[in-house]
């Protein structure tokens, strides 16, 4: 099907490797998983089946399942494609990102795993008022989801440009389509069940691929990391200084401020990011949501010392100049170093590995976005609470469909982007319109409704708001080249005020800020005993399983 697809938009061939063996590999493996799929599906019979798996995951599975969910492009070719590039100052993406799964572990695994039900709007509307809550819990997790989409898409696109020979933005942007329409469906057969098991699947085969391909860059140094950071310094054009900070933040004083900004999406991001927290629901106690944490920050952490290896492994093997001419740009590192280590069949094989990244990434965002619509604002404020599962379900499916379309549209627009990049921008905005009001919600007793609703907006419309407004999306140009680095291309089109590339130093404390005001602002007064209930539940599991519409 996909090469069918692909056929009329491949020109001359400008492909890595064989085109044909690389669609066989992409085909065999998108076989596996659907089948897969269609298999985990036979027993979803209930909105638990569809959205939490049936709770039914063990630790260790729903632990890999997350590092599956959390190891997305951005982690294998946009991390790896940043130290490629940037060397020291783009491993710090991989720093940020582990060291926030602590701050996951302390502050709210337990305690959402205890207090809510299948969504985080379940827990912020425990004890507040639930239209207004649930409706704005719902707005920030499509918005999350959709900036993330838009990195696992661009990541599709250029790896598949990369891969197929495909030349012209029409068939990149068909490639974008293709892997739009493999995610609806893994969502609309599977759900949760499937989807879990497809990112258990991939994370043990991206472990196992980055493994091997970090034992081979390794043995080409004499498994010494001093004599491979020693080449990679030497094969790039910035010398020694990407072995130090400052490369690309250090540069003014705006840099440093800027990666201060990164550090807090990436550090504080996590925890607000809905399609994790949607993971926790799919454990059967407390415990095992615990255990799925533990397991997860074993397998992130190990990955990333991978991406090290990698990362100035494609610096030294391939050349920045080499990546920085590929389709994806920095996105292709990974899959160029494939080549230059073993050849057609090795390069294949990763990108197989990569494609089934983005594939079980987008389908958990998608699964998790569409829950959110369908539980949150079809059935518990449209119709409150007065609907079937089974007409629930079908109005999720629905919303994947839609959710699938704009992530494509959305994915056209990005593809030249890092993804690493994009997806601190999507940490920046869970970090400022979801944490502050679980933090909140869990913690405050004298939090209230309309709390809550400015923090909500207020962290999303400040976060969204000055990434309009910022260098990411116009106004950036490369001073040698005076090429756009923006989303917009237009060199002339320039209506950027706000000077840094990710806003979390402005919004997340912003966030905080608006949701204590607010709180202090209003006479609502929650109600004693619903805070109570929710504290003993959050930090005993007890009543846990009992249903949170109330």
């Amino acid at each position: 099907m996909t090469a069918h697809v692909l056929a009329p938009v491949l020109a001359a061939s400008s492909a890595v490797g064989s085109p044909t063996l690389n669609i066989t590999i992409f085909a065999i493996f998108v076989l596996i998983t659907l089948a897969i799929v269609v298999r985990a599906s036979r027993n979803n019979r209930s909105a638990a089946d569809y959205y939490a798996g049936g709770r039914a995951f063990t630790g260790r599975q729903n632990g890999i399942a997350i590092s599956g969910d959390y190891l997305s492009a951005a982690s294998f070719l946009g991390i790896a494609g940043a130290i490629a590039t940037s060397g020291y100052d783009g491993f710090m993406y991989s720093i940020g990102f582990l060291v926030a799964w602590l701050v996951a572990l302390l502050l709210v695994a337990e305690l959402l795993r205890n207090t809510g039900k299948f969504t985080m709007a379940d827990v912020l509307s425990f004890r507040l008022r639930q239209g207004p809550v649930r409706t704005a819990a719902a707005i920030s997790t499509l918005a999350v989801s959709l900036f993330y989409l838009l990195a696992q898409m661009a990541g599709a696109g250029g790896l598949v440009n990369l891969l197929l020979g495909v030349e012209g933005t029409a068939g990149q942007n068909v490639t974008i389509a293709v892997v739009g329409i493999l995610m609806i469906v893994y969502v609309l057969v599977g759900g949760m069940k499937g989807t879990t098991w497809v990112q258990i699947v991939k994370a043990v085969m991206l472990i196992i691929g980055a493994a091997l391909m970090t034992v081979w860059v390794l043995g080409k140094a004499g498994l010494n990391l001093s004599e491979l950071l020693g080449h990679a310094a030497a094969a790039s054009p910035k010398k020694a200084e990407v072995l130090a900070p400052g490369l690309k933040y250090g540069l003014t004083d705006m840099g440093k401020i800027d990666f201060i900004s990164l550090s807090i999406a990436l550090v504080l991001g996590t925890a607000g990011l809905p399609h994790v927290l949607m993971r926790f629901y799919t454990v059967p106690s407390s415990k095992a949501a615990r255990h799925s944490v533990v397991w997860a920050i074993w397998v992130i952490g190990i990955f990333y010392l991978f991406t090290l290896v990698l990362g100035f492994g494609a610096m030294w093997l391939v050349g920045p100049a080499k990546i920085n001419a590929a389709p994806g740009k920095a996105n292709a590192a990974a899959p160029l170093l494939a080549y230059q280590l073993g050849g057609t069949l090795l390069l294949g094989l990763i990108a197989a590995v990569a494609f089934a990244t983005i594939l079980a990434v987008v389908a958990g965002l998608t699964i998790t976005a569409s829950a959110s619509f369908a539980h949150d604002v079809y059935s518990n404020v449209i119709k409150k609470g007065k609907v079937s599962a089974d007409d629930e379900v079908r109005v999720a499916r629905i919303t994947a469909v839609v959710i699938g379309l704009l992530a494509v549209v959305g994915g056209i627009y990005a593809k030249d982007q890092n993804i690493a990049f994009l997806v601190a921008l999507a940490f920046a905005v869970a970090a400022s319109a979801n944490l502050p009001t679980i933090l909140y919600s869990l913690f405050w007793k004298r939090f209230n409704t309309r709390g809550a609703l400015w923090s909500i907006y207020g962290g999303l419309i400040s976060s969204i708001g000055l990434i309009v407004f910022s260098p990411v999306v116009s106004g950036k140009v490369d001073p040698k080249t005076h090429l756009s680095l923006s989303m917009i291309t237009n060199t002339s089109v320039d209506f950027h005020w706000f000077p840094l590339e990710n806003p979390g130093i402005v919004s997340v404390p912003l966030a905080f800020l608006l949701g204590y005001l607010g709180t202090l602002s209003s006479r609502e007064v929650g109600d004693p005993a619903k805070f109570a209930e929710m504290e003993v539940r959050s930090l005993t599991g007890a009543g846990s399983e009992k249903a949170t519409t109330h």
